[in-house]
C-alpha cells in the first residue's frame, strides 16, 4: 500500500495525530458472514492508518530513498465494538516510545461521526535496511524526531524492549 505523502496534515492533540476526515468506510468486501468488519480487515484499516501517519513523523519517501523502511515485529489488537458495512472509520495514532531502532505506536479506530471506539492496536516497528533485510539504527535526526514525538504513555500490551532484556 502506498504512503499518503500528499494527504491532509493531522493536528496533534494530547499526543494523538488526528485527522478531520475519515480514513475509509467499511467496504462490502470487508464484511463477513456476521455482517460486521472481518477481523483481518481491522489490520488492513490499521495498515492504511500507518501509511497515512508515516510521512508526518518522518517515515515516508525520504526514509525509503535512504534504503530504509519499517517492519512490524509485534502487534496487539483488541475489538471493543462492531463496525458494520458503510460505517465511516476514523483513526488516530500516538507515538508511545522510540529508541535507536524501534518505534512503539498505538492506533485507535472509531466511528468517525459518533466517536465511539471500535478497536485499539499497538505495534512495535523496527527500522530495517531494505538492501540487506536486517534491523539497523534510525538515522540520527530521525531518531531524535521520533524520541521527541514519543508521549511516554504506557502501552496496554507491548513494550519497546523485550521484558527481561
Amino acid at each position: 500500500m502506498p504512503f499518503v505523502e500528499d494527504g491532509p496534515a493531522p493536528r496533534i492533540e494530547e499526543g494523538w495525530f488526528r485527522w478531520d476526515r475519515p480514513l475509509a468506510a467499511v467496504k462490502p468486501e470487508w464484511v463477513d458472514g456476521y455482517r460486521h468488519l472481518n477481523m483481518g480487515y481491522y489490520l488492513v484499516a490499521y495498515d492504511l492508518q500507518t501509511d497515512r501517519l508515516w510521512p508526518h513523523i518522518g517515515l515516508g519517501a525520504g526514509l525509503r530513498e535512504a534504503g530504509l523502511g519499517t517492519f512490524a515485529a509485534e502487534a496487539w489488537l483488541d475489538y471493543q465494538r462492531e463496525m458494520t458495512e458503510a460505517m465511516p472509520i476514523g483513526a488516530e495514532s500516538m507515538v508511545l516510545a522510540a529508541d535507536e531502532k524501534r518505534l512503539l505506536v498505538r492506533h485507535r479506530m472509531f466511528h468517525f461521526e459518533q466517536g465511539w471506539t471500535a478497536s485499539e492496536h499497538e505495534v512495535l516497528y523496527l527500522c530495517v535496511d531494505l538492501g540487506i533485510r536486517r534491523v539497523t539504527p534510525w538515522p540520527e535526526a530521525l531518531r531524535e524526531r521520533l524520541s521527541g514525538l514519543a508521549t511516554g504513555a504506557p502501552p496496554r500490551r507491548l513494550a519497546l524492549r523485550r521484558r527481561g532484556a
